[in-house]
């Protein structure tokens, strides 16, 4: 009876590790997402331009960046639990700092602050789920896990819309308050002790291994978030990002894997499985990023749904992805992850060829199913990613892996929304040009349309020029929409075909089923 009662508080503690573990990433992910929808309002309280409100999202994003992968070294030093109790607090304390911002330089560095202690929640929790959870049960605790990291970019926006419409955008940063409080009390109460630190470390701080990651991810992140709004390489600060980034990197690499006490353990990537799965970790973050940051532009600039209005939108694939994760939670440690892996691959090549079927006359029920769908069929890939990535590591080498695999995602969500922004706007010139060359004043079907629309015009009390003048910016309008209706179209077929050429790399991820050298 004893023992029973003692399995039966073992299993409620390892639950409570999960909830803990992933209420601190759900936290994190839902922040990269929930101000996208605010910044309008931002830039009007704050006396701001476009291109200045931007850096609250990109200053959050490189922080953010820069610390996962430190998020294992950091964990060692300080210990795991201490870490990640610091890094909710600070996280918490730097939401309520961004609130009571005064103005836009407060507000951007109050969200570099965000971003850093953020960093070490989403690998750290993953890390720590690993870490407590057999082989047996790994499929449900990464679950939990999941559901917060797929819903999390849908929920911000619909979130961030009602908040900022209702109270007003520094609630979208008061709203962490109390939900990390219980955090950190949980976290407190729940999160296994950390064991008596080693001597290895109170070790040298590998201070050059750290300054060239930052060098490195931080040019990287900050090339790909301005790249597109600086005209790329016709600028001179994104020439010099991008030279920052590649010089960066090869000094980061060459150090580290020199030197003894690295900050990065980059040996781990010796692990095939690891290797493989961060490379196609981060062709799913371009998918998953990049076709939640096209859906909610185009609802909203073609469409003209407000913030509120589109994160409904998304609500119910959100919903969907939730269901389907539990669902799949059960079963997916006894089926071939690969298996799981390529449908869900070819769901979303579907789904996307689905939707570049859009029209002028594409409404929201439209986009129910498709969209439905998706948050269906992105769990079928995300959740065996992560079992046959990081599920087959030793227990020594799961905080460095679970760091490299979530710095892939994240990376590969910037480099996906940074190509299908300027894809974008490179269609849609294309398109617009190609649809210019049909108008003319000597072509007839011109001639009648505007011929038709002044008409129409005139019979409402318009005088003959001005009617004329507004039917030249009626035929304009309708040419620009068709235009960026043709432009989105291209963006939903070139991430079906992103995730149908990446087939090819399951050939190297692990079944994901088999029993992984972790402890219990």
């Amino acid at each position: 009876m004893h023992d029973r009662a003692d399995s039966q508080a073992q299993g409620f503690l390892k639950w409570a590790i999960a909830l803990t573990a992933s209420l601190g990433a759900i936290l994190e992910v839902i922040d990269t997402s929930i101000v996208n929808v605010a910044l309008t309002d931002i830039q009007a309280t704050l006396g701001a331009t476009v291109s200045e409100v931007g850096w609250v999202v990109t200053g959050y994003a490189i922080a953010n960046v820069v610390l996962i992968p430190l998020s294992a070294w950091l964990g060692d030093v300080f210990g795991k639990k201490t870490y990640f109790v610091f890094s909710m607090v600070g996280f918490t304390l730097a939401s309520v700092l961004c609130g009571f911002a005064a103005n836009l330089p407060m507000l951007i560095v109050a969200r570099i602050l965000q971003g850093l202690f953020g960093g070490g929640l989403l690998a750290k929790a993953q890390a720590i789920l690993f870490e407590t959870f057999p082989p047996a049960e790994q499929g449900l605790a990464q679950a939990v896990f999941g559901v917060g990291v797929i819903a999390g970019p849908a929920i911000g926006p619909t979130l961030g819309g009602y908040l900022t419409d209702s109270l007003g955008w520094r609630w979208i940063f008061f709203i962490n308050l109390p939900v990390g409080i219980i955090a950190v009390m949980m976290a407190i109460v729940f999160l296994p002790p950390d064991q008596m630190l080693g001597q290895k470390n109170r070790q040298r701080v590998d201070w050059l291994g750290i300054a060239l990651l930052v060098v490195a991810v931080g040019s990287l992140q900050t090339f790909l978030e301005e790249g597109e709004q600086d005209d790329w390489f016709n600028s001179q600060f994104i020439t010099t990002l991008a030279i920052a980034a590649v010089v960066g990197l090869v000094l980061f690499v060459w150090h580290e894997l020199r030197t003894k006490n690295s900050a990065v353990d980059l040996r781990v990537l010796r692990h095939r499985s690891l290797a493989a799965g961060s490379l196609y970790s981060g062709i799913l973050g371009m998918g998953l990023y990049g076709a939640l940051f096209a859906v909610p532009l185009f609802a909203q600039s073609v469409l003209r749904f407000t913030a509120t209005q589109t994160g409904w939108l998304l609500a119910p694939g959100a919903l969907a992805s939730a269901i389907v994760m539990v669902i799949l939670g059960k079963i997916s440690t006894k089926v071939d992850a690969r298996i799981l892996i390529a449908i869900g691959a070819v769901g979303t090549t579907l789904v996307m060829f689905q939707l570049s079927s859009i029209t002028p006359q594409t409404g929201r029920d439209d986009l129910f199913i498709p969209l439905l769908w998706r948050g269906a069929v992105t769990v079928l890939m995300f959740l065996p990613l992560s079992l046959a990535t990081l599920g087959s590591l030793p227990k020594q080498d799961i905080s460095a892996g679970s760091g490299f695999y979530n710095l892939t995602r994240q990376l590969g969500g910037s480099i996906g929304i940074a190509i299908l922004t300027t894809l974008l706007a490179q269609r849609e010139a294309f398109h617009k040009a190609n649809l210019l060359e049909n108008l003319s004043a000597y072509n007839p079907q011109t001639i009648e349309r505007l011929n038709s629309i002044s008409g129409a015009l005139q019979s409402r009390g318009s005088n003959a020029a001005s009617a004329s003048q507004q039917a030249l910016s009626s035929l304009n309008q309708l040419v620009n929409l068709q235009a960026a209706i043709l432009s989105y179209a291209d963006i939903f077929r070139f991430v079906g075909i992103v995730f149908l050429a990446s087939l090819p790399l399951l050939l190297f991820l692990g079944k994901g089923g088999g029993k992984p050298s972790i402890g219990h």
